[in-house]
């Protein structure tokens, strides 16, 4: 039994060792200068210059513009990644909640419809999406970056799941309460439904803070720049006998680490809770 226990332990030690290698690498070179990666590569041991570098990437205006700033990105990555998970939360409830509680006609094959969006991803449908914001004026705004993204098949699965597991008495409880559709739905079913929403916000929310390609896209003022845009533009600055920056690009990266382990880290029992929790 002991043995067993040790065996599994020293598996899942190795397994944290192995995720958490490549971020240690990362921050240990983030603190040396980009002269000494240039010449010597990755480094394993810390340098000097963690603070110097940090408080540079977090507050030196840079960019071809030199207005924008580390501490700028980080926002606007906040912005897109809470959106995102905000919208698509809502949205998502809104559609499951008419599929399951409406009981339409072809419910059930609008569902699928909605499903078989999932088989479309971003890339496939990016360039009518550009072209439509750009129709509407929304290039280098808030709302042309995280608007075209938030409808979700995904969320609609699990809100439409978790919705036909809730039991009928309860709507039946509400119906003789005198309770209308929307006063169910924010009550009852919003009350139910917040382990859920927080494990759906976690997997979006990451998602949108990852997301490269459509603000790249979207995107032609600094000032709209997310965090995964700053690391690209640093790394590609190479004129003449310039270095790339390759110290603040490592800073910019374990930056861009933190807000999804810490969202995981805090809700990390919410999130198991929402996807395996079966009864109400």
């Amino acid at each position: 039994m002991h043995k067993t226990r040790f065996f599994d332990h020293l598996i899942l030690i190795c397994g944290v060792l192995f995720l958490m290698t490549p971020v240690i690498v990362a921050f240990m070179t983030s603190t040396h200068t980009a002269a000494e990666i240039h010449s010597e590569g990755l480094m394993l041991s810390p340098g000097g210059h963690f603070a110097e570098t940090y408080t540079t990437v977090l507050t030196r205006q840079g960019g071809f513009t030199g207005q924008v700033t580390g501490a700028r990105m980080v926002m606007n990555s906040f912005i897109l990644g809470i959106g995102f998970a905000l919208g698509k939360i809502i949205l998502s409830m809104l559609a499951a909640y008419a599929i399951v509680y409406f009981r339409f006609r072809m419910a059930n094959l609008a569902f699928w419809i909605i499903f078989t969006t999932l088989l479309l991803p971003l890339e496939v449908r990016i360039m009518p999406s550009y072209q439509v914001m750009t129709q509407l004026g929304l290039i280098n705004t808030y709302t042309g970056l995280i608007v075209p993204l938030l409808a979700s098949a995904t969320g609609t699965f699990y809100f439409r799941q978790f919705f036909k597991s809730v039991p009928d008495e309860l709507l039946e409880a509400a119906r003789i309460d005198g309770a209308g559709p929307f006063k169910f739905f924010i009550d009852v079913l919003i009350p139910l439904s917040r382990t859920m929403m927080a494990a759906i916000f976690i997997i979006m929310f990451v998602y949108g803070w990852n997301q490269y390609l459509w603000p790249m896209l979207m995107t032609t003022d600094e000032s709209f720049f997310t965090l995964m845009r700053g690391i690209k533009s640093i790394l590609q600055v190479w004129i003449g006998s310039q270095i790339p920056d390759y110290n603040e690009a490592f800073a910019l990266a374990v930056l861009a680490m933190l807000p999804p382990v810490m969202i995981v880290v805090i809700f990390q029992r919410w999130f198991i809770k929402g996807l395996t929790e079966s009864d109400k």
